[in-house]
């Protein structure tokens, strides 16, 4: 089971237990559970699948997902810390606000990988490059491939700290699907995936020469124009940030 979905399933039960829901009380629709927790419909799916086959929720064709047996909080192996993500879900907090918060974390995570990682860790990054690179038709693989690239780089900081951050606040700034070209045709083109994958290339050269100055850079490029073109801009636009989307 890939990290994504894993991390989703947490949440639902954190979702349960937190939310205090009963036995038959409604959990959401697809639509409402991918919005929730910023994920695919797919990925909920492949959550809802495991919670029913554990007997946690059941899917009424049309109508849900509903509770059919509250988890006990031991259940939450792995990421009880799920459970501190409830506050933040409440907070009204708009997604450029998490954007801006995503882009202090990960630029300084990669300055922090260049100069920290182990050998295998660079490794990973650059696996995680080149799976996303192999993957680039495969639209709903693209996601997890993302989200396993930026993970690798926070556990590369070799900072507890960092790490546990990235694992409570992955799924909030993160954007899910972020490349569905169903959901954004305008947004997801194959010129944008191709310069993604050339982005994660120059974040892992930068990580891989040792220069946290330039590693920083490099992810500040990479993710500068992935959120001017959330706020509204396309490539090639002008505007106030024109000037830190460029590649180093």
């Amino acid at each position: 089971m890939d990290t994504l979905t894993s991390r989703t399933i947490q949440a639902l039960k954190a979702h349960i237990i937190e939310g205090e829901l009963d036995k038959g009380d409604k959990l959401g629709s697809l639509n409402d559970l991918s919005q929730r927790f910023g994920v695919s419909r797919t990925v909920i799916r492949e959550a809802i699948s495991a919670l029913r086959s554990d007997g946690v929720v059941e899917a009424r064709h049309g109508v849900g997902v509903f509770v059919r047996n509250v988890p006990a909080p031991e259940d939450l192996t792995g990421y009880d810390s799920e459970l501190a993500l409830a506050p933040l879900r409440r907070l009204k907090t708009s997604f450029i606000d998490l954007l801006e918060l995503r882009m202090a974390f990960e630029v300084h995570a990669a300055g922090l990988a260049a100069t920290r990682r182990s050998w295998a860790q660079e490794s990973n990054i650059w696996n995680a490059a080149r799976q996303f690179e192999a993957s680039i038709d495969d639209e709903t693989a693209l996601d997890n491939l993302d989200f396993v690239f930026h993970r690798s780089i926070a556990d590369a900081t070799n900072n507890g700290a960092f790490i546990e951050f990235f694992n409570l606040m992955s799924l909030q700034i993160l954007p899910q699907p972020a490349f569905s070209k169903e959901l954004n045709p305008a947004l997801i083109t194959p010129e944008y995936i191709q310069n993604t994958v050339r982005e994660h290339r120059a974040i892992c050269e930068a990580i891989s020469s040792g220069n946290s100055e330039q590693a920083r850079e490099a992810m500040r490029a990479h993710l500068n124009r992935s959120h001017l073109r959330y706020r509204g801009f396309s490539d090639g636009e002008t505007s106030p940030l024109s000037n830190l989307a460029q590649s180093p």
